[in-house]
This record gives structure tokens, C-alpha cells and sequence, in this order.
């Protein structure tokens, strides 16, 4: 009864340690660039935000209102292959649908996964990188003060 209950208990710990290990974050000019490449396609976002978005990456912090945006993505799935080094793709899913990314703006992407924390796995002659419950956090004040704060993202890596 005693061996059960430890044996339990030790099924219990690893199952919470590895649902903790899948969750992620990035910060800073990482999480800014993620938010950057995935607002143009979010469906959540109103043209006005998605502007702001651009104008922050590409360093125009001065002509936007301070304010907090947020971007987010169901699911992110980015491939590369080993093979066929010409192949390279990206699938970004929303509540209302998804959007293909093929090329350069696949290969940006993937890049950028990467610098935020989102490990590629390896499989049968290709690379794979994938996040889910995307969430990304832009404080416009706060990247405005230029001491490397502001920008934030939390997902769950993995495909």
C-alpha cells in the first residue's frame, strides 16, 4: 500500500514536471520580432494596431501612441528540410483560420522561433518548430523608455 501511493506520487511529479518543461517565454527584441512577423496575419488585430506593430519593429517607437497590444496565435507549425533545401514553410493558426507562409517569410519566421526559445526537432530529413497558446504582449510605453523592456510572449513549445 505504502509502495503504491510512493509510486504515485512519483507518476504524479514527472507528469507535472513535464507538462511545465513544454511552457515557454521570451522577452525582450526576440518577443518583439515574433510579435512583429505574426500581427500581419492575426485576424484580432485592427489595422491601426497592426501599423504600430510595424512602425515598433522597425524602430519608429516615437510615431506610436503608448498603449498595450497583444498578439496571439492558436497554434505555429514551421518546417525546413535537409533534403530539399529549397523547402520551407510555415502554417499559423487562428480561431478564425489559418494562413500559409511559404519562403523567405517562412524561413524569417522559423529563424525568429528559434531566437525566442522555440527548439526545432528533427525528423526524417526535415526540421519542425512548433508553439501553441502564442501569446504575445507589447507595452508601447514601456518599449518606448529603450531599456529593453516592453515585449514579452508565453507559449507551449512543440508540435
Amino acid at each position: 500500500m505504502k509502495l503504491a501511493r510512493i509510486a504515485a506520487l512519483a507518476l504524479s511529479l514527472s507528469a507535472a514536471c513535464i507538462s511545465t518543461a513544454l511552457a515557454g517565454s521570451s522577452s525582450g527584441s526576440p518577443a518583439l520580432a515574433v510579435a512583429a512577423l505574426i500581427a500581419p496575419y492575426s485576424p484580432d488585430l485592427s489595422a491601426l494596431d497592426k501599423v504600430t506593430v510595424a512602425a515598433l519593429f522597425d524602430g519608429e517607437s516615437g510615431k506610436v501612441a503608448a498603449k498595450k497590444i497583444s498578439v496571439t496565435a492558436d497554434k505555429i507549425t514551421c518546417r525546413t528540410s535537409n533534403v530539399d533545401l529549397t523547402s520551407r514553410s510555415c502554417e499559423l493558426s487562428f480561431k478564425d483560420g489559418t494562413h500559409a507562409l511559404k519562403g523567405r517569410e517562412a524561413n524569417e519566421l522559423f529563424a525568429t522561433m528559434a531566437l525566442a526559445g522555440v527548439a526545432p526537432e528533427g525528423a526524417a530529413g526535415s526540421n519542425i518548430a512548433g508553439a501553441s497558446k502564442l501569446r504575445c504582449t507589447l507595452d508601447i510605453a514601456a518599449i518606448k523608455q529603450k531599456d529593453g523592456g516592453g515585449a514579452s510572449c508565453s507559449f507551449e513549445a512543440g508540435n
